[in-house]
């Protein structure tokens, strides 16, 4: 079972969905606010289970509509993903894969995990 794990930075709040072996699959971008942290993770456990897949990585690939999870390479020549809400947001990111299997392993992994993760504070 995976968990959410809110931490506090310099800045404000970001979270971590962490799979059941303790593997980060997800990263969030720094919320202001504790309050908006825990708003981004209930956008990522909706939106994880209603995404569409729009894959970058192939030539001429079809656009899809948000919420979406978009397959891409980075700069390194590697894949990575990030999920968007229904208003385009980046909501999540991944880490990056060498193979484009793992990448998606990653996807299914937080669509499995994301509906029911439960949400861990870490203290400071």
């Amino acid at each position: 079972m995976g968990k959410f794990v809110v931490k506090t930075t310099k800045t404000g709040f970001v979270f971590n969905l962490k799979a059941g072996n303790g593997e980060v699959i997800a990263v969030s971008e720094v919320y202001t606010t504790e309050d908006a942290c825990r708003k981004g993770i209930e956008s990522v456990r909706k939106n994880s289970v209603a995404a569409k897949m729009e894959d970058q990585t192939v030539e001429g690939f079809e656009k899809v509509t948000n919420p979406k999870f978009e397959v891409y390479m980075d700069k390194a020549g590697e894949f990575r993903f990030r999920l968007k809400a229904r208003n385009g947001e980046i909501i999540a990111v991944g880490e990056s894969y060498k193979a484009k299997a793992s990448c998606l392993n990653g996807i299914d992994s937080i669509r499995r995990n994301a509906p029911d993760a439960e949400i861990v504070k870490l203290e400071d």
